[in-house]
């Protein structure tokens, strides 16, 4: 269980933090901008749940929660991706999940004939926002795991989780209203 009694250490002062298990590292690291990426993401879904209730809210809840997890996943360095009472991994079945309720909101909307732009109701842009930020989170995860192991189901975890909040926006902003297409050339 996580406790913590003391918010400033001063130990990164110089440009340097830990990484689970102690290892030190720059904060600019490329593993520890996947992380951070993770954490804003998080705070930005956190924004749409404000304007979220029901089985939207509680997708919302338990990607928050897999959020840490993530979290906690990209700050452990090591090639053993099983987790263990001490280790915190991501696995299969989480992005198994997110598949699920990936298909299951699909299954209602209209197939589309256009690029989405960001909005329509409030909850769909934070939403919107939300992918953007976990796509580069993506990104970071993936330069990282060029140079040191990363677990793959993070990686997958956050692919789809970005597939997730795009259909997660289109389908509240079904029940809303509907989506805001892109015309292209509109403005010529």
């Amino acid at each position: 269980m996580v406790r913590l009694t003391k918010i400033y250490t001063r130990g990164g002062d110089k440009g340097e933090t830990s990484l689970g298990g102690g290892k030190r590292v720059p904060k600019d690291a490329e593993r520890i901008n996947a992380y951070g990426t993770v954490d804003e993401a998080n705070a930005v879904i956190g924004l749409a749940r404000l304007s979220t209730d029901g089985d939207a809210d509680a997708m919302l809840a338990r990607i928050q929660n897999d959020m840490f997890d993530l979290g906690a996943d990209l700050a452990r360095p090591g090639d053993d991706f099983t987790p263990s009472g001490t280790t915190l991994r991501i696995i299969d079945a989480q992005v198994t999940r997110l598949e699920h309720e990936i298909d299951a909101m699909n299954a209602d909307l209209e197939p589309l004939n256009s690029f989405v732009l960001p909005g329509g109701c409030a909850a769909s842009a934070y939403l919107h926002l939300a992918r953007t930020v976990v796509r580069r989170a993506e990104r970071h995860a993936i330069t990282a795991a060029r140079e040191e192991a990363i677990n793959p189901a993070a990686i997958k975890y956050l692919n789809r989780l970005s597939d997730h909040l795009f259909v997660l926006s289109r389908h509240l902003n079904r029940l809303a209203g509907e989506d805001v297409l892109w015309v292209p050339g509109a403005n010529r």
